[in-house]
């Protein structure tokens, strides 16, 4: 749709949090600090699995693609974050910009699609256990990686690209990234395509996803139930409290904002945001290695072999 009277814009300005120099300041060091510490974690979950080969097992295997998608999501938008804190204008080109909003939504069905993985191995594991193996093979979580990979980057890039978005309004972003939402404030013309497309793929990741981990969770609550020793009920149920956190804290927030359609939601985006691509990726691999005693044993063991060289 042509827009005659209007000047296509070829940039964005994303106002991040704020304008003032020592509050950017403060800000860059918090958000570098973070980010350092986001690198260090996920590559340790990441290394620690690679190299301990009591650890290759499927949830293992699962958590490091985890561990990995929490590393590519940090770094689409950390990176450009810390570099607007220093700068005065805070441009973004509009290929940049629709660049990071077509990856944040790659990775973030990634992961969502991802939880729910990890949810059905646990029920596998606790309540199939004899069956593991088979139903949870290599070949299956092969299957599942190319899947879940290919099939999150088809589903962002056919959003972002069989409609594409024309902005011709104002070119400033009350966000610290390219978000989709705050980038469909901005846009021009018939816009009820990639909302529809929006609205089709948030019910599918963002509802069926957590659907799909409650139904898991309630399969493994009646088997756990089944087992009478009070040690045993909590040794099995240990494995899934990590993931039962990292399930909270993700979709609680990425359901508020997208599926959400209150101004207040709408004014607050960039701060729901920031918990699901900024503090969740550096919390997860505290939570898998702080509550998980296999990880902690096996990075020892790692650390022991490296003594003795």
């Amino acid at each position: 749709m042509e827009h005659p009277n209007h000047t296509l814009i070829k940039h964005f300005i994303l106002t991040g949090f704020s304008q003032n120099f020592w509050d950017s300041i403060s800000l860059f060091a918090m958000f570098f600090v973070i980010y350092i510490l986001t690198i260090l974690g996920n590559s340790f979950l990441i290394f620690t699995v690679i190299f301990s080969p009591q650890l290759h097992t499927p949830m293992y295997y699962f958590l490091c693609n985890l561990a990995f998608v929490d590393l590519c999501l940090s770094s689409c938008n950390i990176p450009r974050l810390l570099f607007d804190l220093l700068s005065k204008n805070r441009k973004i080109s509009l290929i940049s910009c629709l660049t990071q909003m077509t990856f944040n939504l790659f990775l973030g069905g990634t992961e969502c699609i991802l939880l729910a993985v990890m949810a059905y191995d646990r029920y596998i594991a606790i309540c199939l256990p004899l069956n593991y193996s088979i139903i949870m093979s290599w070949r299956v979580c092969r299957y599942i990686t190319v899947l879940m990979w290919c099939g999150s980057f088809l589903v962002a890039a056919i959003t972002s690209m069989t409609r594409p978005l024309v902005f011709c309004k104002e070119n400033i972003l009350n966000h610290f990234t390219c978000e989709v939402l705050a980038l469909l404030e901005v846009a021009c013309g018939d816009l009820s395509f990639i909302k529809i497309s929006i609205v089709v793929v948030c019910t599918f990741t963002l509802l069926s996803s957590p659907a799909f981990i409650v139904g898991s969770y309630i399969c493994i609550i009646i088997s756990l139930l089944k087992i009478h020793s009070v040690g045993g009920r909590y040794k099995a149920f240990s494995t899934c409290t990590s993931h039962l956190t990292v399930v909270l804290m993700f979709f609680g927030t990425s359901i508020t904002m997208y599926m959400g359609q209150a101004k207040t939601i709408s004014a607050n985006q960039k701060y729901y945001s920031l918990i699901y691509a900024v503090f969740t990726p550096v919390i997860n691999p505290l939570i898998y290695s702080l509550r998980n005693n296999e990880v902690k044993v096996a990075f020892r063991k790692i650390l022991a072999m490296g003594c003795h060289f």
